[in-house]
Formats: structure tokens, C-alpha cells, sequence
């Protein structure tokens, strides 16, 4: 599916960084930075510019290529590797910070990758991530349509136990990033640092 979504000219998302993080970078330590389902690069190419070292990991060589692309129209460099989040070692107590933007997982799936966050993160690291909530369903401006891969304050605060949030809300708000996210939305944001 995501091979076929970014086998376009265009990005499909666009090549600005999501808001979210635009605003919220700081709170992420400088250092190294993985950033989940990263698809065509536009989070790891804004924070690459900010000074960050960033890895991307998604399971599309075609995102993952028109990544490389971007990266060297900006004068940066990102490292992408390719791989199903399922699989991919995220290592231990090695990432300053974590991203993980609109990465729509099945909840099994999604509770395993966020143990491998947790773990992967360095005490004090950062974890910050959008995501759609179930309310999403009656906007229809992105995400797709099974609930089962969106999440709520409840979900995340459950699935996270070694996180403490200093930013966790459910909000309304205008998403315009390419053709596939198109309006007013539903969403979870959360920022939590790693404190056990």
C-alpha cells in the first residue's frame, strides 16, 4: 500500500513538517533521533535542519528514497533505513527522543512498538507523537477508517508506563500536509520523557 501511495511525482503528504512538531521540537534533547513511519521524509529532513541526528525508518523503499531526495534538496543528511516496525531494533537507552507522527498501527501492533520505545529511549529521553483519534471517523480529513489504529489520551497513558507526559491532549484542529490530510481533525498529541 505505501509503496503505491508515494509512487508519485508529488509527496504525499507534502514536504513541510507536521505542525505538532514544528512547534514542539524544542522539547526533544538534541542528539539522536528515530522517527517512525517517516515515509518520504519531510519530520526527519525539518529536524535534520535543526540540528538534529536523525534516523527514519519506514517500510517503504519508494517514501524512504524520495527521502534521500529531499534531504539532499535541503542540505541535510538523514540515515533511512528500511524496515517493518514489527521487526526493526530499536536497541536500548540509545535515542534522545522518538517521533511518531500519524503512524496508524494496529493496537497489537502499536502496544509492541511502544514497549521498543521505551526501551529504546535514554532516561530522560523524549517521546512525541500525533495521532488521530477515534472522533476522527466522523471527519473523514485522514487517517483512514478503522479505529483500531487510532488512539487516545487513555491508550497512550496505558500502553506507556514509564513515560511521564507533560503534554497529552485530545483537540480539534486544521490538518493540511499534502492530498491524504485535508481539514479539520481529531487528535492526540502527547510529549512524554522517559523517567524510569
Amino acid at each position: 500500500m505505501w509503496d503505491e501511495r508515494y509512487d508519485t511525482d508529488e509527496y504525499a503528504y507534502g514536504i513541510e513538517p507536521n505542525n505538532f512538531l514544528r512547534e514542539q521540537f524544542k522539547m526533544l534533547p538534541k542528539g539522536r533521533i528515530l522517527s517512525l513511519a517517516e515515509g518520504e521524509g519531510r519530520n526527519a529532513i525539518f529536524l535534520a535542519k535543526q540540528g538534529y541526528c536523525v534516523t527514519a525508518v519506514d517500510s517503504s523503499t519508494v517514501g524512504l528514497e524520495k527521502a534521500k531526495k529531499l534531504a539532499k534538496a535541503n542540505n541535510v543528511s538523514i540515515e533511512c533505513i528500511h524496515a517493518d516496525l514489527s521487526e526493526f531494533n530499536f536497541g536500548e537507552d540509545c535515542w534522545d527522543g522518538i517521533i511518531s507522527i500519524f503512524c496508524p498501527l494496529p493496537s497489537k501492533l502499536r502496544e509492541l512498538v511502544h514497549f521498543k520505545v521505551e526501551s529504546g529511549l535514554r532516561l530522560g529521553g523524549v517521546f512525541l507523537t500525533e495521532s488521530y483519534t477515534p472522533n476522527q471517523l466522523q471527519y473523514g480529513t485522514g487517517g483512514g477508517d478503522c479505529i483500531d489504529t487510532m488512539q487516545t489520551k487513555e491508550s497512550l497513558t496505558k500502553e506507556f508506563k514509564r513515560l511521564k507526559f507533560s503534554h497529552l491532549i485530545e483537540t480539534e484542529r486544521d490538518v493540511i500536509e499534502g492530498t491524504f490530510h485535508t481539514g479539520l481533525a481529531s487528535v492526540v498529541q502527547a510529549i512524554g520523557n522517559k523517567c524510569i
